[in-house]
């Protein structure tokens, strides 16, 4: 097994814990992202090999620095270049958050909450098709079901690569899904439905008919229009693929009942918004809602008691 040693630089302030616990849902683990003890673990698929990548920073969230750890069998100069775009994708280093900050310091509300979040950056999925799958996975489920589900899909589907001994499983391709076909996922506890709308997605994708890598080029009006047009997708999942897959600056999921309540909290004593009252209100954080979206599940998340505005 080779092992190769790269650094990177993000763009500061970034807070390595902050936006490595976030890509887990502050839970440790997170379908194939892990962030325990201080370490970054996934297993990189390039398309072309497998590669395990050991992740831990040193610096300060203003002068940050990544040390990353390559594992794989044979590493050429072309596979840690790509390798290394990846984890700069996954872990958001490359955006530039200031301008957010410097909307978001001189908000009443958002104020408290980015300097207790201080160089939180927005972690990403490594692709369109695994932000879809696990979307659709989690639709109207329990955040505890869920998570056995993603573990399960990934635990039996997922391509792996061992490394001192401990097995290491990444995100199943789409044509590891069509071979599962809707009994296979049924049978790890999917519903018949969720099942038929993964499987779906991942014939078209296997096949050509589908390629969401490409909506990286999309405005995010033809994006979510794309993605709505796909069965087992609506507004909410297509908002939450703008900030997690895509990238984007401006997606808010206003539907999201868990952002309702947490604007609630917020902003209206306790008494939870309405969808519609949370796009409209949202409009004065455009184009940044995005991050302000990440910064309250954020906050919820890591058990921020908000204090109503």
């Amino acid at each position: 097994m080779e092992r190769t040693v790269i650094s990177l630089k993000p763009e500061p302030p970034y807070s390595f814990n902050l936006t490595a616990a976030y890509a887990t849902v502050f839970r440790g683990r997170y379908g194939g992202d892990v962030f325990e003890n201080g370490l970054y673990q996934r297993l990189l698929d390039t398309g072309e090999c497998l590669c395990l990548a050991h992740v831990r920073a040193s610096g300060t969230a203003d002068s940050p620095l990544l040390n990353v750890e390559l594992f794989r069998p044979s590493l050429d100069g072309t596979t840690v270049a790509r390798v290394r775009e990846q984890i700069s994708w996954l872990l958001g280093i490359g955006r530039d958050i200031r301008p957010f900050y410097q909307m978001a310091l001189n908000d009443r509300a958002l104020a408290p909450l980015i300097q207790k979040l201080w160089g939180l950056h927005i972690p990403h999925t490594a692709s369109v098709y695994e932000a879809l799958v696990q979307a659709i996975l989690g639709q109207q489920i329990s955040a505890h079901v869920a998570r056995k589900l993603r573990m399960r899909l990934i635990e039996i589907y997922g391509s792996t690569l061992e490394v001192s001994g401990i097995v290491y499983h990444s995100f199943p391709r789409p044509d590891a899904l069509v071979d599962a076909g809707v009994d296979g996922l049924r049978a790890l506890g999917f519903s018949t439905r969720k099942s038929e709308y993964i499987i779906d997605i991942s014939r078209k994708v296997t096949s050509g008919q589908l390629d969401l890598e490409s909506l990286h080029a999309f405005t995010d009006e033809e994006a979510i229009h794309t993605l709505t047009g796909l069965r087992g997708v609506g507004p909410w999942t297509a908002q939450w693929l703008l900030i997690r897959a895509l990238g984007r600056d401006d997606g808010f999921p206003h539907d999201d009942l868990a952002l309702c309540r947490v604007l609630g909290q917020l902003l209206n004593k306790g008494k939870p918004f309405q969808p519609e009252e949370a796009r409209e209100y949202s409009s004065r954080w455009s184009p940044y809602r995005s991050y302000v979206t990440a910064y309250l599940f954020a906050a919820m998340r890591s058990g921020y008691a908000f204090p109503s505005v």
